[in-house]
C-alpha cells in the first residue's frame, strides 16, 4: 500500500527530502527517479515522468504539485530580452528576465516577494517586502525560463544572477539550498562560478555566506562614494556602516578563482562627478575586486535622472586606471526589464503572452 504524500511542491526538495517525502515503503531508487525527473529533464508534470509506476504518479498528482510557477504575463523588448511575470501557488507575483546574448544567456531571478531594503533609485523598493522565496519559487523561475525557451544549464553557457526582487541575505538558508541544486551535477549541473548575488550590504549574512560550501558569488551593490552620500541613497547604510562592509569585504574568504564585484549605479549630479570615481578608486584599493557601473534605468516614481553617456565614460575611465571596471549594457529598458526597474510594471506595454 502506497504512504500517503502529504501536500509539497516537489521542485525545491533535494534527493534526502523526497526519500522522506516518499518514506520507507518506497524504495530509494523512487527519489532518484523523481529527482532526475525535476531537474535533469526539468518535466513540468507527472504524466511525463515515465519512470514512475502510474499507482506512484496518481498519488503523487493527487497530493502534490511539481511547483513551477505559472505564466502570467510576458514581454518581449526590441533588444530580445524577455521579461517574465511568474505566479506563484499563493497568487503572488514575481519577475524574472532572460538576457540572450552571442555565447551566453543570462537569468535575473528574485529571491523575495518585493523587498525591504529601500533604495531610493529602484523601483521594486517602492513595493515594500510581501514575504521571501522558498528554494523551489527561486529554481523553479530558473526552470521556468530553461524549458520555455529550449536552453540547457550544462552547455556552460548559462548565468544566474540573484538580482531582480529582494535582498538574497535576508533569504540566505532558501538562497543557499537553492544554489546547491541549481548546482548539483546529478540535477540541473550548474557551475557555482555562473552564479551570482547582489545584497546591499547585509554584513552579519555575508560573514554567513562565506562559511557556506557551496555559494554564488558575491556583487556589493555600492552605488556611493561617501558613507553620507550612501545612507541618503541606501538607508540600509544607517544599520551596516560603510567602512564596517569594506571591512568585513576584505576578509571575505574568496575562492582561487573569483573576484568581489561592485556595483555602482550612476546618477545624473549625484553620484557620477569625477571626485566620486577617485574617491570610488581609493575606497576599493587593496581590495580583489572589479567594478560594474550602471546608468540608472528610469522608472516612474524614481526621483533621479539618467547621467550622459559621456559623464558614464568618464567615469568609467578615471576608475579603471586603477581597477577593472566595465559600464553594463542595459537590457530590456523598453520593457521595464532592466536593473532596478522590477516592479510588475505594464502601462504601455503590449501583452504579447500567447
Amino acid at each position: 500500500m502506497l504512504q500517503v504524500l502529504k501536500g509539497h511542491s516537489l521542485v525545491g526538495l533535494e534527493l534526502n527530502d523526497l526519500k522522506k517525502l516518499l518514506g520507507p515503503e518506497q524504495p530509494s531508487f523512487r527519489a532518484r527517479q523523481i529527482y532526475d525527473a525535476l531537474y535533469k529533464k526539468q518535466v513540468a508534470n507527472f504524466s511525463e515522468i515515465s519512470t514512475l509506476p502510474q499507482a506512484l504518479k496518481t498519488q503523487l498528482l493527487t497530493q502534490n504539485s511539481i511547483g513551477l510557477p505559472d505564466l502570467e504575463r510576458r514581454f518581449d523588448s526590441s533588444d530580445g530580452t524577455r521579461r517574465y511575470l511568474l505566479r506563484l501557488e499563493d497568487n503572488r507575483t514575481v519577475e524574472s528576465v532572460l538576457m540572450p546574448e552571442e555565447g551566453r544567456d543570462t537569468i535575473c531571478i528574485s529571491s523575495q516577494v518585493g523587498c525591504p531594503v529601500d533604495c531610493k533609485f529602484c523601483l521594486t523598493a517602492l513595493m515594500g517586502l510581501e514575504r521571501n522565496l522558498t528554494a523551489g519559487e527561486i529554481v523553479g523561475q530558473v526552470l521556468y525560463v530553461l524549458r520555455e525557451n529550449g536552453l540547457r544549464a550544462v552547455d556552460n553557457r548559462l548565468n544566474v544572477v540573484l538580482m531582480g526582487m529582494g535582498e538574497p541575505l535576508l533569504n540566505l538558508d532558501n538562497v543557499l539550498k537553492a544554489t546547491r541544486l541549481l548546482t548539483d551535477t546529478n540535477g540541473i549541473g550548474m557551475s557555482q562560478k555562473r552564479i551570482t548575488l547582489s545584497t546591499s550590504g547585509i554584513i552579519p549574512k555575508i560573514e554567513e555566506l562565506g562559511r557556506a560550501d557551496i555559494r554564488p558569488k558575491l556583487a556589493i551593490s555600492l552605488n556611493a562614494s561617501s558613507e553620507e552620500q550612501r545612507r541618503e541613497l541606501m538607508p540600509i547604510t544607517r544599520k551596516y556602516h560603510l567602512k564596517d562592509l569594506l571591512e568585513a569585504c576584505r576578509t571575505y574568504p574568496l575562492r582561487a578563482w573569483e573576484k568581489l564585484t561592485f556595483e555602482y549605479v550612476l546618477l545624473r549630479d549625484v553620484n557620477d562627478r569625477e571626485e566620486d570615481a577617485r574617491r570610488v578608486v581609493k575606497m576599493l584599493a587593496n581590495l580583489n575586486c572589479m567594478l560594474n557601473v550602471i546608468a540608472l534605468n528610469p522608472g516612474p516614481g524614481i526621483p533621479f535622472d539618467s547621467p550622459a553617456p559621456e559623464r558614464v565614460h568618464a567615469f568609467q575611465q578615471i576608475v579603471r586606471k586603477s581597477l577593472p571596471c566595465f559600464v553594463r549594457k542595459p537590457r530590456g529598458r523598453d520593457i521595464f526589464a532592466a536593473c532596478g526597474q522590477l516592479k510588475r510594471v505594464s502601462s504601455d506595454l503590449v501583452d504579447i503572452t500567447d
